[in-house]
């Protein structure tokens, strides 16, 4: 929220109720209405409560509010645990200069096109308004790029950090310092097994070159089916190995524990943990194709994933929300901007 706006709506109500003994503090910088119950402290927050809600008034030293901890404002630990759900958003990388030309790419570290760097831009306001608390990516920089180009178009305007854990002096020279930084910051954790799967020995060849040396039908069983790999390389069942168990490992939990997650992966590596999500068969999952920089939305509620499909664009006329937790959550959004 910026400050002058924040001033000029506390200069508005300055006349309204400080004339009347108003406990307002007059050093107050921030404040925000919201119509999601009232007040219920008065040491550093005060409170006025009207008809159509509350107005808080925070001192210049008080942080802006998460609208996630607005959705527990009068809420049991008892309810909130009955109702809790996470959101969990799939994006496939943009198109990468691989992917322009044609080639095999596999575990080949490329960069985004433009035309990537627009699709992964286009994928961030589409999920602008849902909320995001820690994003797992590969190890390739196409993902990676993808996921902060994302995160740029959100609301909340948190900065995507790469924890770097790789050795002790990586997580010592990357640490922050400041409570306040870590507060405005998202976590990224990027893995491996998150890579797309390795294509062997086809990884920099033309794909339409290859189809005319080794076969259409041989190309296509190394791209296309579960269990065989192509020379030297990976299978989608070898690539959903890793992949899967690492989701359940490390990525579930944090689901489990009411934190939404943004994977930033690729192809081969999100249709297996689809496959998982969606318990589809070995035949299923080698139909499914996923589009470059297209985020897909489960909510995992009750222990269950429940696909939610593709956010709508910006320029779509749809309605966005697909919970009642996020419908919630982007109303609190809107009224941070007021």
């Amino acid at each position: 929220m910026a400050t002058s706006t924040s001033h000029a709506t506390f200069g508005s109500l300055q006349s309204s109720y400080l004339n009347k003994r108003s406990p307002f503090h007059k050093g107050a910088a921030i404040i925000f209405m919201t119509k999601f119950g009232k007040a219920t402290s008065f040491d550093t927050r005060l409170a006025y409560s009207r008809r159509y809600g509350s107005i808080r008034v925070f001192s210049s030293a008080s942080p802006v509010i998460d609208p996630l901890q607005l959705l527990s404002n009068g809420t049991s630990d008892a309810t909130r645990k009955k109702s809790s759900e996470s959101a969990l958003i799939l994006i496939r990388h943009g198109e990468s200069s691989w992917n322009e030309k044609n080639l095999f790419t596999g575990c080949v570290d490329v960069p985004l096109t433009q035309k990537g760097v627009a699709e992964a831009i286009e994928a961030g306001k589409r999920i602008k308004n849902i909320p995001v608390d820690i994003i797992f990516s590969s190890h390739l920089i196409r993902a990676q790029m993808t996921a902060m180009l994302a995160m740029s178009q959100h609301r909340r305007k948190k900065v995507p950090v790469i924890e770097h854990n790789e050795s002790s002096r990586a997580q010592e020279w990357s640490e922050i310092f400041s409570e306040e930084t870590k507060k405005q910051s998202i976590p990224v954790i990027t893995a491996w097994q998150l890579n797309e799967r390795m294509y062997g020995e086809l990884q920099g060849l033309n794909k339409q070159e290859t189809a005319q040396k080794f076969g259409t039908e041989k190309v296509h069983e190394w791209r296309r089916s579960y269990d065989v790999p192509p020379p030297n390389g990976e299978s989608l069942e070898m690539c959903a190995k890793r992949a899967v168990a690492y989701f359940k490992d490390r990525i579930e939990p944090q689901l489990m524990n009411g934190k939404n997650v943004l994977i930033a992966a690729h192809g081969n590596s999100l249709r297996s943990i689809i496959m998982y999500l969606d318990k589809l068969t070995s035949e299923q999952v080698i139909n499914l194709e996923l589009s470059t920089g297209i985020p897909m939305l489960y909510i995992f509620k009750d222990g269950r994933f429940i696909r939610r499909g593709s956010p709508p664009g910006p320029t779509e006329a749809s309605v966005y929300a697909f919970s009642k937790k996020l419908a919630q959550y982007r109303q609190n959004l809107d009224n941070m901007m007021l």
